[in-house]
């Protein structure tokens, strides 16, 4: 299986405009920020003087904690240097998806939203709408859903669309995230990813399409522990048994540092023998000096449909791909 190099073709209101020092400078619509980026371990372009003139905020992380998608991480502090809201919005348009993001400054570094998603977001967008499905005919489990992206996305295809996150204050934003929108109709499940999918198998509940982008650690509503290491194999094996067999997609993404998509690679084809067509990727971000930031793995698996190989399930997007 060959690997693929995949960034957004798309945005307006996002770019990485330098990288090094094991920080990325990123614009968020009008705003500047600094954030810790521990892959970016070449030196800045830009002198620091610059990166202080352009940034609005930075963002400080507490000494010993690390980068990760979940709430449950060690948190930090932003210093704001210019004029900020404490909330803005952006958008990301697609074909006649139109997204709008309520971002905000989180006190453990995220801010609502992962820029490079946005090529599982199209991919998600342009499955569902080619099947053309009404109401009812196409269902979408998002798990470790976060601000939903990937949830708006099927939603604004005409997907039924389970939202699982067991954050509550998290769901609580992606609700408002989709009300930004103009969408509704998004179930929303507050529970450990693992229990949910667990129950939906024993149910014998069936999706044609999961996403599935899971941290490295994290914590369940009620103090259930999530090591990727430990939990991840289990969840893939149910996976297989809620995904249909034809007409259907599995989006499954890994952030975490010293993850190989070969991992990926790996826990799919030992559940999904012969029974699609898959495809790997890199996902990244090219800062405005061309140095291009890994920003994560995805593996993509369709079964049955009307794609033929890993280069129709990785689309060519307009010509950013490597």
């Amino acid at each position: 299986m060959s690997m693929e190099f995949l960034t957004p073709a798309n945005w307006k209101d996002y770019e990485l405009i330098d990288t090094g020092g094991l920080e990325k400078l990123e614009r968020f619509g009008p705003f500047i920020l600094s954030r810790p980026e521990p892959q970016a371990v070449w030196k800045k372009s830009l002198p620091e003087s610059e990166w202080e003139k352009l940034s609005h905020a930075r963002y400080r992380r507490q000494k010993g904690s690390e980068q990760s998608r979940s709430e449950s991480s060690e948190k930090g502090e932003w210093i704001k240097l210019k004029k900020i809201p404490d909330q803005w919005s952006i958008s990301f348009n697609y074909k006649n998806m139109d997204l709008r993001f309520r971002l905000g400054l989180t006190s453990f570094g995220h801010i609502g939203i992962f820029p490079e998603q946005a090529v599982n977001w199209e991919f998600i967008y342009d499955f569902i709408s080619d099947r053309h499905p009404g109401p009812g005919e196409f269902r979408v489990l998002n798990l470790f859903a976060y601000t939903g992206g990937a949830s708006l996305a099927a939603r604004a295809a005409g997907a039924d669309v389970v939202h699982v996150d067991s954050s509550k204050p998290t769901l609580t934003w992606a609700r408002e995230i989709m009300e930004l929108s103009r969408l509704d109709g998004i179930r929303w499940v507050a529970e450990d990813a693992l229990k949910f999918i667990r129950r939906e198998a024993r149910r014998g509940n069936k999706y044609h399409g999961i996403i599935l982008d899971p941290p490295a650690y994290g914590r369940g509503p009620e103090g259930e522990k999530w090591m990727l290491q430990d939990s991840i194999d289990e969840m893939i094996s149910h996976c297989r048994e809620l995904l249909l067999p034809a007409e259907s997609f599995l989006i499954f993404s890994l952030y975490s540092m010293g993850f190989s998509a070969l991992i990926e690679e790996n826990l799919v084809s030992s559940y999904f023998k012969g029974e699609g067509h898959t495809g790997t990727a890199e996902l990244y971000f090219p800062d405005r000096n061309g140095r291009k930031l890994p920003l994560g793995t995805m593996l993509r698996l369709n079964s049955g449909g009307k794609m033929e190989g890993p280069d129709q399930l990785l689309d060519p997007l307009s010509g950013v791909n490597t």
